[in-house]
């Protein structure tokens, strides 16, 4: 008699194997998507502010501010692993005014902040769409108080040429690894305006070099006016040329940090401004910093002014913290420093004195 043996069909080994394959290439395609942001409040009181109409002063000023330190927001950034040492990324980031519930700290759209995806692995990083340049970039590197929405070349940048060049519309970058210390990016972005391929188009380009405690940084922006981002609620195409260099040198608790920009705006003014600062750990709970900005307009030194500002944060824990900050500026001439990006960009001719206190949770 025939022994009667259990085969199993074909077509069951195969399914079972491309499930068991399915399931391998997922254990090594692993992604993530994180939620994070930032909360930030607080009281500004200025001595004096400017009256657009007459560009004189309209009398001091107290009131509730978003983004004394940094700018309210909350975003999604996630990664995949596609193996071969090649991850997938992406970045969505909102901003948001703390005030009134509504946008703010953006270009005025949902996802005004960032909205790109990109690849990077061991040939750098690639990115497209929505997102800071590396003249921006640079320049966040090297301020004395790291661009703080109140007393920092944050003020002077945005008080320059607005939003153009902090959110790039239609723009890919790419960033270079770290070669001996070295490394680079450059952005260029479209125009996206028919039959004109010179309107709107931005580039930019960086070059940083770290040395132990030493970062040496330099960057340089080139923009014209019009193109598709010039219809965005808060317009990205000032059209102006910039050029930065600036330095930081790390030692225990202290960082000191000196910088360069120049921003030309065409057909108006050559700002050059000229900062340095500290920022000094004083315990692990609490943080000092102060600087100083000198701007003089190249095409008529008769418009310059200087901005100086002392600041403190106390942290009550990781994400929550604290902070008080002092700021003092004199304009001359036509020269309108302002003391805060959020209440008082802009200042009248002499001196104003303000004073921000608030408080900051990161997630």
């Amino acid at each position: 008699m025939r022994e009667k043996r259990n085969w199993t069909p074909v077509w069951k080994i195969v399914a079972i194997g491309a499930i068991l394959g399915s399931q391998a290439g997922l254990s090594h395609a692993q992604s993530s998507v994180t939620l994070y942001g930032v909360v930030d409040g607080g009281l500004l009181y200025t001595s004096r502010t400017l009256n657009p109409a007459t560009g004189g002063s309209a009398g001091h000023q107290f009131s509730f501010i978003d983004g004394g330190s940094a700018g309210s927001r909350f975003g999604l950034k996630g990664t995949e692993d596609l193996g071969g040492g090649i991850k997938a990324i992406f970045a969505l980031e909102s901003g948001i005014d703390l005030a009134n519930g509504g946008f703010g700290n953006s270009n005025g759209n949902f996802f005004g902040r960032q909205a790109w995806v990109g690849l990077t692995g061991g040939f750098g990083t690639v990115q497209a769409g929505l997102q800071y340049s590396p003249f921006v970039l640079s320049i966040i590197d090297t301020d004395a108080r790291n661009v703080s929405y109140f007393g920092s070349g944050g003020v002077i940048y945005v008080g320059s040429v607005l939003s153009t060049g902090l959110f790039n519309p239609n723009a890919v970058t790419y960033t270079s690894p770290v070669i001996a210390g070295l490394q680079g990016s450059v952005m260029w972005a479209l125009g996206g305006e028919a039959g004109d391929f010179q309107a709107g188009r931005q580039y930019a380009a960086r070059l940083k070099y770290t040395l132990g405690g030493l970062t040496v940084d330099a960057a340089l922006y080139d923009g014209n006016a019009g193109g598709t981002a010039a219809s965005i609620p808060v317009p990205s195409t000032v059209e102006f040329t910039g050029r930065t260099i600036g330095g930081a040198y790390e030692f225990g608790k202290l960082t000191l940090k000196a910088s360069f920009v120049n921003y030309k705006v065409a057909g108006s003014f050559d700002n050059r401004v000229y900062s340095g600062g500290f920022s000094y750990l004083v315990t692990p709970g609490l943080n000092a910093d102060a600087g100083v900005w000198y701007t003089s307009d190249g095409n008529d030194t008769a418009n310059h002014s200087i901005l100086a500002v002392v600041g403190t944060e106390y942290f009550l824990s990781k994400a929550t913290d604290i902070y008080a900050q002092v700021g003092f500026v004199n304009n001359h001439g036509k020269m309108n420093t302002g003391l805060s990006l959020n209440g008082a960009l802009y200042g009248p001719a002499g001196s104003t004195t303000g004073v921000n206190i608030g408080i900051r949770h990161s997630f």
